[in-house]
């Protein structure tokens, strides 16, 4: 259940989007400014002069009372019809004259007034939360006076709808061409401003300016709240089902959940495994793709080989989440591109749980089908074998060659019109769920995965070792000893971590050949399958471009990183005095990073390691909420304004927290943000809520003022 509260001044829209948020979600709309205009109705109708000079309050209050407690008020919750009734009769376009209008403040100034009102708007609101009612008990929005501190202070979504006085009073003439009728919002602002404060936030309240923001925007803005409290909401729910559960190694759909409660591990809805899409080139590889997530996506030409690179998609069937793999065309004994395009489905293959291997039914079967086969046997992963370019029910004979492959039942589609893709997907589901091989992305015991990453003979392995406590991985002063990534579970003070070894990472990777390119794919792909990577430099010897280039992989990645330089206890006083100087200027970059100064040989400091993964991976998933993070940005907006640009200075409107591991925030502004602004907000950000340990992602939605 949620509950939306949206207050704000006259001339805000709060009423127009209030009804559409309603209805996008579903959800109950109650006006409560009817109620109060409905209050000024009944005072007129019952022979109080609202125009003396003196009106007693008492027969005010005792009037509104009446209204409610004696059964003559009631109002409709269905967005798509806001009625009021006083006695059965339908007051609604009553309420809107000026004549109410003109009067309904006298009416809501009266405190004893305002507490009935508050308890009747409090009644409703539970009403919809208990009740299997209009909305079916989803949700409701609230809008009007009072309502994010005093009628529903703990609503999940409480939003202050401002925007500047003469916007306002635009809107109102507006709207008074269209017979609603004109109003001076500044006098409306001083009446109502006797009894509420609706120009500043309370603490907790999001405060959204629509002055230079159009309807469609504002609505935008309000449902990303409204999402992100939904989200919480559900992990809050499924958090506290888990209260109490011993969780072991046979709980891996518990561990598949959104998260843990006090620190333990957090993470979005598990994919219940990775699809593969393989063939030759120019099979329909990613038509297939793209019809499968129901979007244009993956690149499609005729050209063959266009796709080049392995790309992995969030996708869902028939409520099931899973990864998408798309692959460039799979071609055996190529050199050069293809030849790494043919390495990079191979591990896709390897990395996945289960296969759609793409054949093109218009031109038959092929040789290099055929290795394709046998590479796929080779793997062990099941495999679902899709016949494409089979547009009609005349051309399904051709898919019965196919059958020569030995992969069983060759399913016939058309990824171009979709034929036949529901029923590959349901066999390729069912592969995957059958898989007897967890999902790369979360190992069975839900351990937490770093990736030990740098280049060659920095001391990967002997760090591994020396954590492990035991000789787990080859070490030899010969550089590139590891090839593959090589899984390992360590303890470290109780904790289990599952630590992945990999290759190092060498210049000049496309001009690589053989194992040495394969071992770089792999670590690549090791990198995308941790949540942390350890990053390792030889301290003793001179901080190359490559070392910067391995670290950047990372960060680029999105993973929370810890920087660790090995064979500190190698080093002189003249080479630590060296490295402080380059921390300060070829780590710029990373300043935010953990620094750990360590000896994988003979285990100094190693000890440190343990609170420094920690630390970056609770800020990988750390979640700002909205209402704080908008607050925080107002103060150093205010503190520290955008510059001038082009005679203009953009203005930051909302901004939200997207998503986490990494965080990413959105920001919507009146004009674009210039790289240094984005830097100091970055900095902010991290001397206020820390971060220490991961990157942080920041995009603008650039919304310029319309032109009339």
């Amino acid at each position: 259940m949620i509950r939306v509260a949206i207050d704000g001044p006259a001339g805000v829209g709060k009423s127009s989007t209030s009804k559409a948020l309603a209805k996008y979600f579903n959800y109950a709309y109650l006006d409560t400014g009817a109620m109060y205009r409905a209050c000024a109705w009944w005072c007129l109708k019952s022979g109080i002069d609202l125009d003396a000079e003196t009106v007693d309050e008492r027969v005010i209050t005792e009037t509104v009372g009446e209204f409610f407690t004696g059964d003559h008020f009631d109002i409709s919750v269905d967005p798509d019809d806001p009625r009021v009734y006083a006695d059965g009769e339908d007051i609604s376009e009553a309420i809107r004259s000026t004549e109410v209008s003109t009067h309904v403040s006298k009416v809501s100034n009266v405190i004893p007034v305002r507490n009935v009102l508050i308890a009747a708007q409090r009644a409703y609101i539970a009403r919809e939360a208990s009740l299997d009612s209009f909305s079916g008990g989803l949700g409701v929005v609230a809008e009007g006076r009072d309502i994010t501190t005093v009628v529903a202070p703990d609503a999940e979504v409480r939003i202050l709808l401002t925007a500047r006085e003469e916007v306002r009073q635009a809107r109102r003439t507006g709207q008074a061409v269209k017979g609603v009728g004109a109003e001076d919002v500044a006098a409306r602002d001083k009446a109502d401003a006797k009894v509420t404060s609706f120009l500043s936030a309370a603490d907790g309240v999001t405060t959204i300016d629509n002055s230079d923001m159009d309807f469609e925007h504002t609505l935008d803005v309000m449902i990303k709240l409204i999402e992100d409290a939904i989200e919480n909401q559900e992990y809050e729910r499924y958090a506290a089902n888990l209260e109490g559960y011993d969780l072991d190694e046979g709980d891996e759909e518990l561990i598949s959940g959104r998260g843990f409660e006090d620190g333990a591990r957090k993470s979005g809805p598990k994919p219940v495994g990775v699809l593969a899409i393989v063939g030759r080139p120019n099979v329909g590889k990613s038509s297939l793709v793209n019809r499968i997530l129901g979007r244009r996506a993956a690149v499609v030409e005729d050209t063959p080989g266009v796709t080049r690179d392995r790309v992995s998609y969030d996708a869902e069937w028939a409520g099931t989440d899973f990864k998408l793999v798309d692959t460039g065309g799979w071609e055996a004994d190529v050199e050069g591109i293809e030849s790494a395009i043919a390495s990079q489905a191979q591990v896709a293959v390897t990395l996945a749980d289960a296969v759609v291997f793409v054949v093109d039914g218009q031109v038959g079967m092929t040789t290099t089908d055929e290795r394709i086969v046998k590479m796929l046997r080779a793997s062990g992963k099941p495999v679902v074998l899709a016949v494409n370019k089979i547009d009609d029910n005349a051309s399904e004979y051709l898919a019965a060659e196919f059958w020569k492959l030995g992969l069983g039942e060759p399913y016939s589609i058309s990824a171009m019109h979709g034929r036949g893709v529901g029923d590959l997907l349901d066999v390729a589901l069912g592969k995957l769920k059958e898989a007897e091989k967890a999902s790369g992305y979360l190992t069975p015991s839900g351990l937490r995965r770093v990736a030990l990453v740098g280049r060659p003979n920095v001391g990967k392995s002997s760090l591994l070792n020396q954590l492990a406590h035991s000789e787990r991985a080859v070490v030899n002063d010969l550089a590139g000893t590891t090839r593959d990534p090589v899984d390992e579970i360590v303890d470290i003070d109780g904790e289990d971590w599952l630590f992945i070894d990999t290759a190092g990472i060498k210049r000049r990777q496309h001009k690589l050949t053989g194992a040495e390119y394969y071992s770089s794919l792999r670590t690549q792909a090791a990198i995308e399958r941790s949540e942390l990577a350890l990053i390792l430099f030889d301290a003793s010897q001179p901080i190359s471009d490559q070392d910067l280039k391995v670290m950047s992989t990372a960060v680029d990645a999105g993973r929370a990183i810890v920087l660790v330089f090995n064979k500190w206890d190698a080093m002189d006083e003249f080479d630590k005095q060296r490295l402080e100087r380059l921390w300060n200027t070829e780590f710029d970059r990373v300043m935010w990073a953990e620094r750990v100064n360590l000896s994988a040989k003979t285990g100094w400091h190693t000890n440190r390691l343990a609170r420094a993964m920690n630390t970056a991976l609770e800020s990988w998933d750390q979640r700002i909420p909205t209402g704080k993070l908008n607050a925080f940005l107002g103060r150093i907006q205010a503190a520290h304004p955008h510059p001038l640009r082009g005679g203009k200075q953009p203005r930051i409107l909302f901004a939200t927290q997207a998503s986490t591991r990494p965080p990413r925030f959105v920001i919507f502004a009146t004009g674009f943000l210039e790289h240094g602004y984005r830097r100091y907000i970055e900095r902010q950000l991290r001397e206020e809520f820390g971060f220490e340990g991961t990157p942080i992602q920041i995009s603008v939605n650039i919304r310029e003022k319309k032109r009339k």
